[in-house]
């Protein structure tokens, strides 16, 4: 359970750094941009906005996830197939997102929903 923990927070890291690649390998920002303050946003592709997107959906439940995941660990209680589904999803969910997949992207982030509510049930 530890190691899908420590794979959630290379998940978080990567999705929080891939709009700047995104923008950066596409030519819309520059190596300056990408080390100053960033007062002002740059117009980035579609896929940049995406990514951007996704990453902060992530943000939304990987606390929720990390929360459910340390009590399990705590209490000993198995939910590693619900966690590792979770973890699936949501690399799925990314790449639907960056595709502009709306309704299949739909069905996996509600997947993804069930999963921590099975590990939550687990927990009781």
């Amino acid at each position: 359970m530890i190691e899908l923990i420590l794979l959630t927070m290379v998940l978080i890291g990567l999705q929080l750094m891939l709009p700047s690649i995104i923008a950066f390998a596409g030519g819309q920002v520059s190596t300056a941009y990408l080390l100053s303050a960033r007062d002002e946003s740059p117009e980035t592709s579609q896929v940049a906005q995406r990514a951007s997107r996704a990453a902060n959906n992530l943000l939304e439940t990987a606390p929720v996830f990390l929360t459910l995941a340390i009590l399990a660990v705590h209490k000993n209680a198995d939910v590693l197939m619900f966690a590792q589904a979770w973890l699936a999803l949501r690399v799925l969910y990314l790449g639907f997102y960056l595709t502009g997949t709306a309704y299949v992207r739909s069905l996996i982030w509600m997947a993804a929903l069930v999963c921590l509510i099975g590990m939550g049930l687990a927990l009781l």
